[in-house]
């Protein structure tokens, strides 16, 4: 069978393209041992006898799975970098710096716009007292950039700090993006750690230029920052002790979340199926079967009483049933993409057969769980399996040609990245997932909680969807290499 390249167009045989089509040499017997003849110079420099060339690299000694040395040194680099690949960083770095040294034109461009900026900043201070202009003329925050959404931003001298940054902020994305020749994927990454380092120095993340700290300082007497302090030690208590439980005892699961009544009525390595009956005294025939997400837990769609899809579900007749999926740990790193389909999707259809015989299924499938979902409704009108009814998706993606930012988390380093720690693991840590997801939203989901928890010593407000978020899961190693 030919080898395929990525774009699954067949790679020319090596013979071929070295001009000959000979076959292989004919396998020699020695004995009861099956050897192959040398090549002709290895014959030649050796006066024609046969010699030993070791192992090559199609042996097993020199197989790239087994490279443990190299797996393990990546491994221990990726709890320093926390799974980022200084490889693709630095690739995507060199890339913009060679193409941006080699357009004079570009960075004649970006200076002059260093200095235009440089040039209304300074004029803006030596005015920022001046009633007739009002805050924000310089450059406005985006209208998903909420950290000087207060109206305390408006006042000076915090609307001109908050300006400069925004400034320099749009200047390094000027900067870094629109170099002619960069390849847009190692553009993107350059853009977006560029951005996550500058957030690092918002004026919003320290006390002296954060208006609201100022604020709330003034008025609590310093109370503010005792109170962030003792936060933050709450907080490195729980990195420092991950299985710690949490402080919350509002919202407890089985008994504030997750209350609506079940049973298993399946259990396997990889997940087990919940049965919710209908609350009503006329019934549905058609079953719901739930496909969440295997990051996630459950109860995502099980939250409380009055914002629950289950509740909602069995209070207009209909019979549900759920997967939860099984948290996978080091000795389940063999399980892979398929047995999320065979044993999950397909093994719960199998045993709602059983209990909802001769009835087709109408399926939903939440974020992943609708990939999975998808994937596993194709392989079954492939098979002529036609037991779903209907198909619905909840936030999921089926094409991932233009995933979003997403992506820059995929190119061939950062994944040999990411495979060497779950080799060492034996599945993809919840924090590593978590950290990903954070990045994305990093202002929102990062820095507004250090100005709220830290600075201000506030906590937000215990929520069923934040014990979910608490609640995380993890991949299997064999996974990743499946999927």
């Amino acid at each position: 069978m030919a080898k395929l390249n990525k774009v699954g167009a067949p790679r020319a045989d090596r013979r071929k393209r070295n001009g000959t089509t000979d076959k292989a040499p004919t396998d020699i017997v020695v004995g009861e041992e099956i050897v192959s003849p040398a090549p002709a110079d290895v014959l030649v420099a050796s006066g024609g006898k046969p010699v030993s060339l070791g192992a090559d690299a199609n042996s097993k000694e020199f197989r790239r799975e087994d490279h443990e040395l190299d797996k393990a040194f990546s491994a221990v680099l990726a709890r320093l970098t926390g799974g980022i690949s200084p490889a693709a960083l630095s690739m995507a770095y060199l890339d913009w710096a060679c193409h941006l040294a080699a357009a004079p034109q570009r960075q004649i461009e970006i200076a002059h716009g260093a200095w235009h900026a440089a040039r209304r900043l300074a004029e803006r201070s030596l005015h920022f007292a001046d009633p007739n202009r009002g805050p924000w003329d310089l450059i406005k925050p985006q209208a998903n950039d909420h950290r000087f959404s207060k109206p305390q931003w408006t006042t000076q001298p915090f609307n001109l700090f908050a300006q400069a940054f925004l400034l320099g902020e749009d200047w390094w994305h000027k900067a870094t993006t629109g170099v002619r020749g960069v390849d847009p994927a190692n553009e993107a990454i350059v853009d977006f750690s560029l951005r996550q380092l500058l957030d690092v120095f918002a004026p919003s993340n320290f006390a002296a230029t954060n208006p609201e700290v100022v604020e709330k300082t003034f008025q609590s007497g310093g109370e503010n920052l005792v109170f962030g302090w003792q936060n933050w030690l709450a907080d490195l208590m729980q990195v420092l002790q991950p299985g710690r439980a949490s402080d919350s005892t509002e919202f407890v699961v089985g008994k504030s979340v997750a209350t609506a009544p079940g049973k298993i009525v399946l259990r396997n390595r990889l997940m087990e199926l919940i049965q919710y009956a209908p609350t009503t005294d006329k019934v549905r025939p058609e079953p719901i079967l739930v496909v969440p997400a295997w990051i996630m837990k459950y109860y995502i769609l099980d939250l409380s009483q009055h914002n629950s899809l289950v509740r909602y579900l069995t209070d207009h007749g209909f019979t549900v049933f759920m997967i939860s999926w099984r948290n996978p740990g080091a000795e389940d790193r063999d399980i892979a993409f398929d047995d999320y389909r065979s044993l999950g999707v397909m093994a719960a259809l199998d045993t709602i057969g059983q209990i909802v015989p001769n009835t087709r299924v109408h399926a939903a499938g939440y974020c992943l769980g609708g990939t999975l979902l998808s994937i596993t409704a194709a392989a079954m009108a492939r098979d002529g399996d036609d037991r779903l009814r209907t198909v619905t998706l909840f936030a999921a993606q089926t094409d991932f040609t233009e995933a979003g930012e997403l992506t820059l988390f995929i190119n061939e380093s950062q994944i040999a990245f990411l495979e060497d720690m779950m080799w060492e693991r034996g599945y993809l840590d919840t924090t590593q997932m978590a950290g990903a997801f954070q990045l994305l939203r990093s202002n929102d989901l990062i820095w507004s909680r250090v100005s709220r928890d830290y600075l201000l010593g506030e906590r937000a407000h215990p929520s069923d969807l934040m014990e979910r978020r608490r609640d995380k899961a993890a991949i299997s190693d064999a996974f990743r290499v499946s999927a």
